[in-house]
């Protein structure tokens, strides 16, 4: 296993609660390997520290802040993170603000309650792997997938050939039409819309017009 302790990890904290960052500063500093190189209340003093030339393997920052939040630091970054990276510490857990901070450029996501040692764990991580999220979040995340339905393969195993009357019929029973309002629509009558429709339930193995259109839906048809 790699030794994630070996070098001197810089980094920036921001956040702009004085409090939560002389904190973070403590518990970090007691890491012989973690130096807090600054401190910022806001995105665009990080900036700021970066065109300075402050030392920084490490941002660690909030979504929240005022003038410039974290998610506008972290897409202000642009060419610093070829040399850095961003771990998001935020209180916002909603997967849309994971997923926006992660695109941006983020390399980790951690939320406020996470403990110390997995903040720890987390940057030395980041550092070396990159990608992190905290384990509540990929708990969460890993449990939503796990209950998604399988589905089948969009592929069409009977090998069976619909012709565009087929799939145009198939589309509108999905989109919830009546046999009369289809007849109307394609120019047909509705004992023979039905009659289509008796044919697709046989010719796919369906027990039902349900079933027909899950199948449809499942396999790509529509």
């Amino acid at each position: 296993m790699a030794d994630l302790s070996k070098s001197v990890i810089n980094i920036i904290l921001a956040d702009d609660h004085l409090v939560l960052r002389r904190a973070l500063k403590t518990l970090l500093e007691n890491e012989s390997d973690f130096v807090v190189s600054g401190e910022a209340s806001n995105g665009s003093e990080v900036l700021e520290l970066l065109s300075k030339g402050t030392p920084a393997d490490i941002i660690i920052a909030d979504l929240n802040m005022p003038l410039m939040n974290g998610q506008l630091l972290i897409e202000s970054l642009g060419s610093y993170l070829d040399t850095l990276k961003i771990i998001v510490l935020s209180a916002l857990d909603s997967e849309p603000h994971v997923i926006k901070a992660m695109k941006a450029g983020a390399s980790g996501y951690l939320l406020k309650n996470v403990s110390p040692a997995e903040l720890i764990f987390a940057i030395r991580h980041t550092s070396e792997f990159g990608l992190y999220l905290c384990a509540e979040l990929s708990g969460r995340f890993l449990n939503r997938l796990i209950a998604v339905p399988q589905l089948v393969p969009n592929t069409n195993p009977l090998n069976i050939e619909f012709s565009d009357r087929d799939v145009e019929l198939l589309r509108l029973i999905s989109e919830g039409y009546t046999s009369q309002e289809i007849a109307e629509k394609l120019f047909s009558s509705v004992r023979t819309i039905e009659k289509q429709r008796l044919h697709l339930i046989n010719k796919t193995e369906s027990r039902n017009t349900v079933v027909l259109i899950c199948f449809a839906k499942q396999h790509g048809i529509i």
